[in-house]
């Protein structure tokens, strides 16, 4: 009997394996059959994240710094999806030479082992290599022009991966927009969470600025599709934006869901926030043409699920 597609089960790596993302990642590789190699410091992951794969997972307390003891990890692997990096945009303006080392030095560390060993990496840039754009939506040959240090971390990421790829390393770079979901960290595009936070505790959402920021929020799901399609394609090189082409000013977020909570709030407004883009929007079509990705969770919609869940959650 024959079949038109076939299950291949793969020796996978996923560096911030205990993150917002990575540990989504995991999750989906554990339940796919995958053997998982997780590669995550704790700096700011949380083994919590994967108490529903713990017992199916090869956990490593590791710094991607630490070149040696990676190497011999990582030789038997076939793929590995990097998204272990430091992602708070304030903290990098404090802590840009650790934001260097750790975001840059660590990522090469993984490109050169790619290269020895001949597995193939999906990491995660941002779209904050790309600044304040000149024009909306943002396609993968718009400028680039990061506004703060750990953007432009990403974008010698990427200088890096051009380089490798020349060499012969199979290094596929995705541009995420928002990531939002489950296990969101407060320093990684927390906007949402700090509001949830916030409304959890009956409190009003705190604005950073008149709230006019304009954002592409995609699914945490929907972003680990992604990072798999991409795994498991034809596609060799490149970078790819990963997100709805969609858009919601903060403002409207805040009020979104303080409508979903049926509180009756005053939004605080504060000072805006050093470094921070005005405005994020996602040209998806490239995704959709070399990996056939494309979004499917609506953001209003899973506000709507959430918010009163958690208010629920909370009288209990």
């Amino acid at each position: 009997m024959s079949s038109n597609f076939k299950i291949i089960y793969m020796n996978i790596a996923v560096t911030g394996g205990a993150g917002f993302i990575g540990s989504h990642i995991v999750e989906k590789l554990v339940e796919r059959g995958d053997k998982v190699i997780v590669i995550d410091n704790l700096h700011t992951g949380k083994k919590e994240n994967l108490k529903k794969v713990w017992n199916k997972i090869d956990f490593l307390e590791l710094d991607i710094r630490n070149f040696d003891v990676l190497k011999t990890k990582l030789k038997n692997i076939d793929g590995i999806f990097h998204e272990a990096a430091l992602a708070s945009v304030q903290d990098s303006f404090v802590n840009p030479k650790e934001y260097e080392d750790v975001n840059v030095n660590g990522t090469e560390n993984i490109f050169k082992l790619a290269k020895e060993f001949g597995f193939k990496v999906v990491y995660a840039s941002s779209s904050s290599v790309y600044g304040n754009p000149i024009k909306i939506p943002i396609n993968e040959e718009s400028e680039k022009n990061p506004i703060n240090p750990y953007a432009q971390t990403k974008l010698d990421d990427e200088v890096l991966a051009k380089k490798y790829s020349k060499e012969g390393v199979r290094i596929i770079g995705l541009r995420y927009f928002n990531v939002f979901g489950e296990r969101q960290s407060k320093n990684y595009a927390g906007v949402i969470k700090l509001f949830l936070e916030r409304i959890k505790n009956y409190d009003p959402p705190i604005i950073n600025g008149n709230g006019s920021q304009i954002r592409d929020f995609v699914y945490v799901k929907d972003v680990v599709r992604a990072n798999i399609m991409a795994l498991e394609s034809n596609v060799e090189n490149g970078f790819i934006n990963i997100g709805t082409g969609k858009t919601i000013s903060i403002l409207e977020l805040a009020n979104q869901i303080v409508k979903s909570s049926n509180l009756k709030l005053d939004l605080i407004h504060q000072d805006a926030l050093k470094g921070d883009v005005m405005e994020s929007k996602a040209d998806v079509s490239l995704a959709k043409k070399l990996l056939n990705w494309e979004y499917n969770i609506e953001l209003n919609e899973w506000l709507e699920d959430i918010v009163p869940r958690l208010l629920k959650n909370k009288k209990e």
